[in-house]
């Protein structure tokens, strides 16, 4: 399994918390079955933080005009709203909300350059609150295909979430399906996408990042 560069630091840093932690108890509490159980938690704990950041290898079709998930997860929103920081008009808003069991990476969901970038400070609402698309800590990056049609998408912190990032600069080319980022642990992204774009998943759909489609350009 390959993890991804996010968690080179995290991983080893709660290798030795939890090996600390264990040392702790296993010397304050001598009875071998507590020991047992506390050593299968921490393996277990130690497991999940792994697997939180895997990086699948994902084979984007790359068809032109197809717009494809930016993260793994569960479609929260799909409704008209008004787009103030960049398009400063009406956009089709679809959010995909990742919970801290889903793949983290954020890919792009089509081929083109990076436009704009903003980073936003801000809370750490509940990442499926209405408000935390323009509350929470946040960044916001436009997309721009070869035909100059633009995508708004936005990273978005959740309650446990402490880090977003995204590694493209401005002006830097990208291929769809390529992984620009990556939020932990917990959170969402939503995309702004013209309105006459064919959306081709509803509320509830799971999305796979890179690999399900979320909507068709006219």
């Amino acid at each position: 399994m390959k993890i991804h560069k996010e968690g080179f630091r995290v991983i080893p840093l709660m290798a030795v918390l939890t090996g600390g932690l264990y040392a702790l108890l296993y010397w304050l509490i001598p009875f071998f079955i507590v020991q047992l159980m506390l050593a299968l938690v921490g393996f277990i704990f130690l497991a999940l933080v792994v697997r939180f950041f895997r990086d699948p290898e994902v084979a984007t079709p790359g068809r032109d005009g197809v717009i494809y998930a930016p993260a793994e997860g569960k479609v929260v929103v799909i409704e008209k709203t008004y787009e103030g920081e960049y398009h400063k008009e009406d956009r089709i808003q679809i959010s995909i909300f990742m919970s801290p069991f889903n793949v983290h990476v954020n890919r792009s969901p089509i081929k083109g350059v990076v436009d704009f970038f903003k980073y936003h400070p801000g809370k750490f609402l509940v990442a499926w609150h209405p408000k935390s698309s323009t509350n929470n800590e946040r960044t916001s990056v436009v997309f721009k295909t070869a035909n100059d049609v633009t995508i708004l998408m936005r990273q978005i912190a959740g309650t446990v979430a402490r880090r977003i990032a995204f590694y493209p600069k401005v002006g830097d080319e990208v291929t769809q399906g390529a992984s620009v980022g990556f939020i932990r642990f917990g959170s969402r992204v939503d995309l702004f996408l013209p309105l006459d774009a064919q959306i081709k998943v509803k509320i509830g759909d799971l999305t796979k990042g890179g690999e399900t489609e979320i909507a068709a350009l006219s």
